[in-house]
């Protein structure tokens, strides 16, 4: 179990946490705009300004658009070096992860990945951590976690 810096909680993140304990990567939909909102929001769309939110699942597969590797301490918990990616998701937002079953060194552009959900521990407690891991000729590690190809909603 990955011992993690403490994660956002409150109204929006606690519903997200509680999704990833379930295995599924959801985000806040706009009823009325369509917008994927990321990171959650209380009360109403970053776009629209109307209040018609609702979490809906999404596919969990992407493709990496950038990545750095920490070299310097940011957090006690994180020892270095310590690998980040952003993944683009299928549905538009903008994620920022770490690889499962990859490093940085491994990592290309356009890589397709898809969520996982990695056991970790905050001050808070246990919980389960999205990352990504390579979808194709060289992934993936395992299938646990990983989410289905077809995205339901709330």
């Amino acid at each position: 179990m990955q011992r993690r810096p403490r994660r956002v909680r409150g109204r929006g993140h606690d519903e997200f946490w509680a999704f990833c304990e379930a295995g599924e990567l959801r985000m806040q939909r706009c009823k009325d705009c369509g917008h994927v909102q990321w990171p959650p929001v209380p009360d109403a769309c970053e776009r629209c300004e109307l209040a018609v939110l609702e979490w809906e699942r999404l596919s969990g597969t992407g493709q990496i658009v950038s990545w750095c590797t920490f070299e310097r301490s940011y957090y006690p918990d994180l020892p270095v070096p310590w690998d980040t990616i952003l993944v683009e998701l299928e549905e538009g937002p903008l994620f920022i992860s770490n690889p499962d079953g990859f490093t940085n060194e491994e990592v290309r552009i356009n890589m397709p990945v898809r969520v996982t959900f990695v056991d970790c521990e905050d001050e808070t407690g246990r919980f389960r951590l999205p990352a990504f891991e390579p979808v194709g000729p060289t992934g993936p590690k395992n299938q646990k976690g990983a989410q289905d190809e077809t995205a339901s909603t709330a």
